[in-house]
């Protein structure tokens, strides 16, 4: 019976702490065989960086990867003596010295396979093998040394347990598990005692540092059970659940495909209010109202304000189209007169033509800016004009007409070789026994800046001239929008197109698209930095009605106005400004119930 372990740089920030580690390792060591993965202690990355940025400011990349790799070398040798020093035989090892083979891509590698041969004689010998997280060695004749990039040793423990078919994996860190929200912010927040994958992947991606995307995806491949555990406590934590893997091959571990499977559903309504006024609780009142009517809304994008309007765009089942769009127009007098000559009157306008839903799917698109820029050129060369978009981390749809709709999967399925599944009559498949909330977790990321491109042309291939610019200088782009309401410009009809990015890429970005906006006679490109995106993440809510009008209602009742929306089928984001961020996180997490009685104390 074999586990892997993994502790964090926090796990063994101290001599203490590694000693208190080692003694929870030679206890589980006592009755089956043992392999820990081990970060750098404690703040000793940053402090490998500073020196490297008082030597140079721009430091190559190949010998940031030897400078930072020797943190996690020191731990895996102190942390050997220390099971030593208890009688426990052990010998550290490199990720080199381990056979984790890598991309040659200094920084940012990923996992080709793993020579597990090596560590299966150690541990045939009754030793415990301590290895170095984070890194491994490139797949080329130099075999150099290269680093996974954050979260690196999360991904090298959940590889070594696929390489080595454990039982599983047990990640240890400073909170008893996954819980609902960061404690930092609500000390209220419950642990959760299992999460699904899916579920994982999406709240790792928001910024929830419990565990990395990349470790997740590779549990969900290979099946790996994986627990989240306290390192100060013998509590049970949280364990992270998926439904039976494909298994895939091992060599090639971490998958070069970054797109796992098409979506689409043709059983799609499109429906849009113009024009309302851009002031906290439209958006609520909008989406109670259609709740109590039990109808399931499917995308919701609420673009960029515009003269102090908003444009919100959401689709429906086919057959209750005419029921929302009459709820919509009853509600319409509430929200008050907001009238600006120029734009005209607020209206609800309902979607003429028939419409289909078509999206990639796969966690391997995190952090690989072409996937998206590569779905709309597809589009654009098959002659397919997009109606509306919405991202998130691990999925991008993209609303069609029902014409294109077969013409579009073919493209796509042909251009990133994957297999298509149709998913307009399906229900969700849920892969917990029982789930207590359909809101599962509450993530805040106060680390986006936010663009718009004014006055795009409304036609294929502006999509992908835009984010095919960013993915050239590998930015990666979340939450993208387009909005509904079209605009003449010279006879011609524009739209605006928005999206977040992380805060340090927004200068950048920025440049980046005015120049290119000169260059094709776009409009105006504007950023935005002081802002903040909110998230409710849940299984459940595919099938519960209402879950977005929950949310937009606690935002109105603090009085924090919506700046856009997002979502998928088990997500929904707002962005709000910066300030109201930690105000958005616990007025949500409270309206769904999500707080216990107990207080979550995170150690310094």
């Amino acid at each position: 019976m074999l586990i892997v372990q993994k502790y964090g740089g926090t796990s063994v920030g101290s001599v203490e702490r590694i000693k208190a580690v080692a003694q929870r390792i030679a206890k589980t060591a006592s009755d089956r065989s043992i392999v820990v993965v081990v970060s750098a202690m404690g703040k000793t990355t940053d402090t490998l960086v500073k020196l490297a940025n008082e030597i140079s400011s721009n430091s190559c990349r190949r010998e940031m990867d030897m400078l930072l790799s020797t943190g996690e070398q020191v731990t895996i040798a102190l942390m050997s003596m220390a099971l030593q020093e208890l009688g426990v035989p052990a010998i550290s090892l490199t990720g080199a010295q381990v056979g984790i083979v890598t991309e040659a891509q200094h920084s940012r590698a990923r996992i080709l396979h793993i020579q597990t041969e090596r560590i299966e004689e150690h541990l045939q010998l009754g030793e415990v093998v301590v290895v170095a997280g984070f890194q491994g060695i490139s797949q080329t004749p130099h075999q150099e040394i290269t680093t996974l990039g954050r979260g690196g040793s999360d991904t090298s423990a959940v590889a070594l347990a696929a390489a080595l078919q454990a039982e599983r994996c047990e990640i240890y860190t400073d909170v008893p598990g996954i819980l609902t929200t960061d404690p930092r912010i609500v000390p209220e927040a419950q642990l959760m005692s299992e999460i699904t994958c899916d579920e994982m992947l999406e709240l790792a991606s928001l910024g929830a540092k419990v565990l990395h995307p990349r470790a997740v995806e590779i549990a969900r491949n290979y099946g790996i059970p994986l627990v989240v555990l306290s390192s100060w406590s013998d509590a049970p934590g949280t364990r992270v659940v998926s439904a039976i893997p494909k298994r895939p091959a091992l060599q090639d571990l971490e998958l070069t495909k970054p797109v796992d499977a098409i979506e689409y559903d043709t059983n799609q309504a499109g429906i849009s209010m113009l024009r309302v006024p851009d002031r906290p609780g439209v958006a609520a009142k909008l989406f109670s109202s259609i709740a109590l009517q039990k109808i399931d809304v499917d995308l919701i994008i609420q673009s960029i304000h515009e003269s102090n309007t908003n444009d919100i765009a959401f689709t429906v089942r086919k057959d209750a189209l005419k029921q929302v769009a009459a709820v919509a127009d009853a509600i319409l007098p509430a929200l008050g007169k907001n009238y600006y000559p120029s734009l005209g009157e607020p209206e609800v306008k309902t979607e003429e033509r028939p419409i289909a839903k078509v999206s990639l799917v796969g966690a391997g698109m995190i952090g690989r800016p072409r996937v998206a820029a590569k779905m709309f050129e597809t589009l654009a060369a098959a002659g397919i004009n997009m109606v509306m978009i919405s991202t998130s981390e691990v999925k991008v749809s993209c609303v069609v007409d029902a014409e294109d709709c077969e013409k579009a999967i073919n493209s796509l399925s042909l251009a990133f070789d994957v297999n298509v599944a149709d998913i307009s009559m399906s229900s969700a498949d849920l892969e917990l026994g029982e789930v207590p909330s359909p809101v599962r977790g509450v993530a805040l990321d106060i680390n986006q800046a936010r663009l718009a491109v004014r006055q795009v042309p409304d036609r294929p291939g502006i999509a992908a001239k835009i984010f095919g610019l960013l993915a050239q200088q590998n930015i990666s782009v979340d939450m993208i929008i387009q909005s509904q309401r079209c605009h003449s410009v010279n006879g011609s009809l524009t739209r605006d197109v928005a999206f977040t990015v992380s805060q340090p890429e927004g200068e950048a970005t920025y440049q980046i698209l005015a120049n290119a906006a000169a260059k094709f006679g776009w409009g105006e490109v504007v950023l935005e930095s002081g802002i903040a995106k909110v998230s409710v993440v849940g299984s459940g809510m595919i099938s519960h009605s209402g879950i977005a009008a929950q949310m937009f209602e606690a935002l109105a009742v603090s009085q924090i106005n919506i700046l856009m929306i997002a979502t998928s089928e088990i997500k929904i984001s707002c962005v709000v400004k910066e300030e109201d961020g930690v105000k958005a996180l616990q007025a949500i997490h409270k309206a769904f119930g999500l707080s216990g009685n107990g207080v979550v104390k995170v150690p310094a």
